[in-house]
């Protein structure tokens, strides 16, 4: 199974939600992570809540921030476009998602970053679908 890493600066929004939605949607083609290159001490709250709203379950639970040099060997790199430096991990492959920090946003305006993300991910997963190993 290969092993996929959502990065974004701080790993307490986006990446978190990537993750989150990796897990949901494509738990069965990718192990999925998130990582930043520097952290904040927990995952950002109105995507906790709004996660849960939308899909029942608590990110949080099984998630925490976490840096980049923690990860395993990773296979493939999506970099969240957080004008962030991202490390130069040596992967099979790589995509950068611009993707706007819903942080501060209203939750409509979240509620859309978050769904693009969603479907980001079920593209990458149906890229990926039938090469699993």
């Amino acid at each position: 199974m290969k092993r996929v890493a959502y990065i974004c600066e701080h790993n307490s929004c986006r990446s978190q939600i990537a993750e989150a939605l990796s897990r949901h949607f494509a738990g069965s083609v990718f192990e999925s992570y998130s990582a930043g290159t520097y952290i904040k001490t927990e995952i950002n709250q109105d995507a906790v809540r709004l996660v849960k709203q939308l899909y029942g379950f608590d990110m949080s639970e099984i998630q925490r921030p976490k840096l980049v040099n923690v990860l395993p060997k990773i296979d493939i790199i999506i970099a969240l476009g957080c004008n962030v430096n991202c490390p130069q991990l040596s992967v099979a492959y790589r995509e950068l998602w611009e993707i706007d920090d819903p942080v501060k946003k209203s939750d409509e305006e979240f509620i859309k970053i978050i769904k693009e993300i969603e479907s980001k991910v079920i593209a990458l997963r149906d890229k990926f679908k039938g090469n699993k190993q």
